[in-house]
């Protein structure tokens, strides 16, 4: 049992370090709010969206959902849209003030947290293609371990990246900081969305 929670603990840690587009959006969100509180909103729809497709993935779900060419070509235009946009807005977005940063409200922290997670067809395919495989490994209580062990990283990932966002905000005399980070959230956020609308246009080629 100790084996499949460390298993999954590690596994999940691999997936989750890289700086993707949902770890660029939640520390953007903590380097924006001077407030803890104020950023749950992201943490909590990244976290839950994040454990629904750790379950589907060891159920085996999503892998049978992506094996619908009409669903996944959906999926990735409803992806590149969102995260277009998203990028869009964060581009544009600047401090008011050193002290007063602009801030997402929860509403578009929400949608912009499922954008990144559950809208982001490279970040599915890792899950169902690296904890769903290595899922297969264990039965019964084991399972459950290893699941809930890879659960458990994402959300205390999530309020790490937020608390390093307040970090480097807090230390942010001048605002600069702020707009740096919004810029390169955007930047990389644009790079998947780019990379999307090439998949897309491959998908309809070949239909």
């Amino acid at each position: 049992m100790f084996l499949a929670f460390l298993h999954g603990f590690v596994l999940s840690a691999g997936l989750i370090l890289p700086p993707g587009a949902q770890n660029v959006f939640l520390i953007n969100q903590g380097t924006n709010h001077k407030k803890f509180i104020h950023t749950l909103p992201a943490i909590i729809t990244a976290g839950l969206s994040d454990t629904l497709l750790i379950i589907l993935s060891v159920a085996g779900v999503s892998l049978i959902i992506l094996s619908i060419p009409a669903l996944q070509l959906a999926m990735y235009i409803i992806g590149f849209c969102f995260l277009t946009y998203m990028a869009i807005t964060l581009w544009f977005v600047k401090p008011e003030t050193a002290h007063a940063p602009a801030k997402l409200n929860p509403f578009k922290q929400i949608g912009f947290a499922l954008s990144v997670s559950l809208l982001n067809p490279h970040a599915i395919l890792d899950t169902v293609g690296i904890i769903g495989t290595n899922s297969t490994a264990y039965t019964g209580s084991d399972l459950l371990v290893f699941t809930l062990s890879c659960i458990a990283v994402s959300w205390i990932a999530f309020v790490i990246l937020v608390f390093f966002g307040r970090i480097l905000g807090s230390i942010d005399n001048n605002g600069k900081i702020i707009v740096y980070i919004n810029k390169i959230s955007a930047a990389v956020i644009f790079i998947i969305a780019c990379i999307l609308f090439i998949n897309i246009i491959k998908m309809i080629s070949r239909i």
